[in-house]
């Protein structure tokens, strides 16, 4: 048996895998931000362009890991990842990984591949169809 005959059924199970690992990761930045946990030094503004991303990031990052509005939760969450990373990091440097946006930017991808693969199985899109 090939191996590509072999790992392709469990393709859609472990985009399933990734879908929830992001959301829950992003869904952690945006409790950190907005609720304060994990215990962190920032505490944007009300209103401010981090608060917005924190509340995009919890309310975004809980649909993505629930897999519901998957792709259009994905775009937006892809976009508002593009914009961190430009507006954030790569003003302090060329170099993501001198400038901490190593993460925006596998967020950024991992979203807009969500985008076109869909939520894989086990989501609540995958239950309303």
């Amino acid at each position: 048996m090939s191996t590509n005959r072999m790992l392709q059924p469990m393709a859609p199970i472990f985009l399933a895998i990734l879908r929830v690992v992001a959301g829950i990761l992003l869904f952690e930045h945006g409790t950190q931000k907005i609720l304060h946990f994990p215990v962190s030094e920032m505490h944007p503004p009300m209103f401010s362009l981090l608060w917005v991303g924190g509340i995009l990031e919890i309310v975004g990052g809980a649909l993505i890991v629930l897999g519901l509005f998957t792709r259009i939760s994905a775009f937006v969450l892809s976009g508002m990842m593009a914009v961190a990373y430009f507006m954030f990091h790569a003003p302090s440097s060329l170099y993501p990984a001198n400038n901490g946006g190593d993460a925006a930017i596998l967020f950024c991808f991992i979203f807009l591949y969500l985008v076109f693969a869909g939520p894989g199985s086990f989501s609540l899109d995958g239950k309303r169809k």
